[in-house]
């Protein structure tokens, strides 16, 4: 079949003419209403692609009209609500759902009112300064940025299912993604946090214990607050990185039995400093009756707030920049690259990546130091002894043969 230049209307190898495309999803049985056919109303056959175009916008009234609204006169907040919002939700981790919900109501708030098809050029545009305007809601770029990629979402499902036409936020330019740089200690930097903590303090033991796994593991932090001591193999010294927990609050969370990824399922190897400095917490936890999740001082799991006040405090009195907690994740990985010149495959391994190029994404730019090591190496490395007399008898250019 070929396309024709009405959207959903196509000619075959005999040129006959014909409209096929999707009306919406069941409410009852979930699946798609797809309509085809050759024919109007009246069963003459499609003359023109314009005949066949013609029926198809029939039909999607019609339809529209038998579901108590016209796709002419919904609006951008009866979309989301009935449509986009249900579709999202169902595909993805309620997490993810919980995060985005946010950029969901900014969406409806701006443009809830508007019928939907009725979002013009020029009203995208207008959203578009908007966002990044010291007028409007002087977003970062970053932020901006998802907003605009998700209204762009929106619209792009509404083609989808034929409730509009056209996507008219592509005919806007899209704001760019910011370049995302988070923040890490070196190691210098870690063993002065560290020493800062007095472990003698049973919850400042626990601080000690969440930033030196972070660091010494590179997990993610939800991966961290889902750690149980049944993951610990301390025969084998092993770490198995399982779970992840999704939390709302001391007493509403979730412990799943997945990671962020598929291949974020993984086992890591410890080191022996890491084997002893949770031997002795365990040991400390036992003895008041915590025996589940290894950061906790209460038999709860920690909060990411909770955490990230730990990392404040801490480097406010090492005299360090403060760094967010997946900070720890990068810090990480900047040691095992600079201070033992991890190759990328075990680095992608530990940090739970579905490839070394995800790793080389994210964490090329901490190889640049080596650079310098390199050129040190390098310096004297070959041999110089030249000729004591030229071997080579030159009959080119006289001027150049004196000099």
């Amino acid at each position: 079949m070929a396309k024709t230049k009405y959207t959903s209307v196509y000619v075959d190898d005999k040129g006959k003419f014909y409209y096929q495309t999707e009306l919406g999803i069941d409410k009852v049985t979930g699946k798609r209403i797809r309509k085809k056919g050759r024919k109007d109303q009246n069963g003459i056959p499609f003359r023109t692609a314009k005949d066949a175009f013609k029926e198809l916008t029939r039909i999607k009234n019609e339809f529209h009209q038998v579901k108590s609204y016209s796709n002419y006169n919904m609006t951008y907040q009866q979309f989301m609500d009935e449509i986009y919002i249900p579709a999202y939700k169902s595909d993805v981790e309620e997490s993810t759902f919980t995060v985005r919900s946010r950029a969901f109501q900014h969406l409806i708030n701006y443009f809830g009112k508007t019928i939907l098809r009725n979002i013009s050029i020029d009203q995208v545009q207008r959203y578009r300064t908007w966002l990044q305007s010291e007028d409007g809601c002087n977003y970062s770029q970053g932020y901006a940025s998802l907003l605009f990629g998700t209204f762009r979402q929106t619209l792009e499902m509404a083609v989808n299912l034929n409730y509009l036409d056209s996507n008219v936020s592509k005919k806007v330019k899209a704001i760019p993604k910011a370049k995302s740089i988070t923040n890490y200690w070196t190691k210098s930097e870690f063993e002065k946090v560290i020493n800062e903590i007095y472990i003698d303090d049973f919850y400042e033991h626990l601080c000690f214990v969440i930033l030196w796994i972070y660091f010494m593991t590179g997990i993610r932090v939800n991966e961290g607050t889902a750690l149980w001591w049944d993951d610990v193999d301390f025969k084998n010294q092993r770490l198995r990185v399982h779970h992840m927990l999704i939390i709302k609050n001391k007493s509403d969370w979730k412990r799943n039995n997945y990671t962020k990824t598929t291949d974020g399922k993984r086992i890591i190897a410890l080191d022996q400093d890491t084997i002893e400095i949770l031997k002795q917490w365990k040991d400390r936890q036992s003895k008041i009756g915590i025996d589940d999740f290894i950061f906790s001082y209460d038999g709860n799991p920690m909060l990411k707030s909770t955490i990230a006040r730990i990392i404040s405090r801490y480097s406010i009195h090492a005299g360090v920049h403060k760094i967010q907690a997946k900070g720890l994740r990068h810090s990480h990985a900047s040691y095992l690259i600079n201070e033992f010149n991890v190759s990328i495959l075990v680095l992608s391994k530990r940090l739970g990546h579905s490839s070394p190029e995800i790793t080389l994404k994210h964490y090329a730019h901490l190889w640049s130091g080596l650079d310098n090591q390199i050129v040190e190496e390098m310096t004297g490395n070959i041999r110089i002894d030249t000729a004591r007399k030229s071997k080579v008898d030159f009959k080119g250019n006289q001027a150049i043969k004196k000099l």
